[in-house]
């Protein structure tokens, strides 16, 4: 009797798509929906990661530029007023502001340097918001996708014991289906949030740093614009 038990069980399809196909159509959509979440979350982990890269080059190339001494009108010239780079747009912002503020004698309009950072500070927090488009949907998957697999895995084993109910018999090849099944929603949960967790915490922190030089750079070029005018 155990060896025709045995041999029931091994006879059982156990891989993922067998686990899939048996399962009841709401563990179905539970395991679909967790699939979409971790291939959703795993293109923004990678697509934040190139943009990050991508932002820390620009803001090094333009921090040298910026440096290097050339005169900040003939740098505005050659970067337009709508440059690229994220760094770029915040010096483009300022200047634009600066060369507005200054009236036809060559002063300044009162109040021209609150109005210049306040030009950039928008800029910037455009900037930023870029930036962390995308990570608040990593954090709600991290969150909720344990519990939507714990859903399925709830639901899956409801039906293993209705099913055992229905056939009288609680034997290996009975049971074991229909808790690998449920269990199986689970695994996918983690699966979808672990990764999700680990990189927002990563790509929240990459961004925050981004963001803090963005700021520096903001102060330092308010700076040197203000000593220009001498306040």
């Amino acid at each position: 009797m155990e060896t025709e038990l045995l041999v029931q069980a091994q006879s059982i399809d156990f891989s993922v798509l067998g686990l899939f196909a048996r399962a009841t159509i709401t563990v179905k959509l539970v395991i679909m929906l967790l699939i979409a979440a971790s291939v959703w979350s795993w293109s923004v982990i990678i697509q934040k990661h190139l943009t990050y890269r991508a932002a820390r080059r620009e803001a090094a190339r333009f921090d040298e530029a910026f440096w290097s001494g050339e005169p900040l009108d003939s740098l505005f010239e050659s970067l337009g007023p709508d440059p690229r780079g994220s760094s770029q747009r915040i010096f483009a912002a300022g200047m634009i502001e600066w060369r507005r503020s200054h009236l036809n004698d060559g002063g300044l309009i009162p109040g021209a340097m609150s109005r210049i950072d306040r030009t950039m500070d928008v800029t910037l927090a455009g900037e930023a918001e870029r930036l962390q488009g995308g990570l608040g949907g990593l954090a709600t998957i991290g969150a909720t996708a344990p519990f939507v697999g714990l859903f399925g895995t709830v639901w899956g084993i409801m039906n293993a014991f209705i099913e055992i109910a229905e056939q009288q018999n609680t034997n290996l090849a009975v049971v074991a289906p229909g808790i690998a099944e449920a269990l199986f929603a689970t695994g996918l949960g983690l699966l979808a949030a672990i990764p999700a967790v680990i990189f927002y915490n990563k790509l929240n922190a990459d961004s925050g740093k981004i963001i803090a030089g963005y700021e520096a750079f903001a102060d330092e070029f308010a700076t040197i614009l203000s000593r220009q005018t001498g306040g």
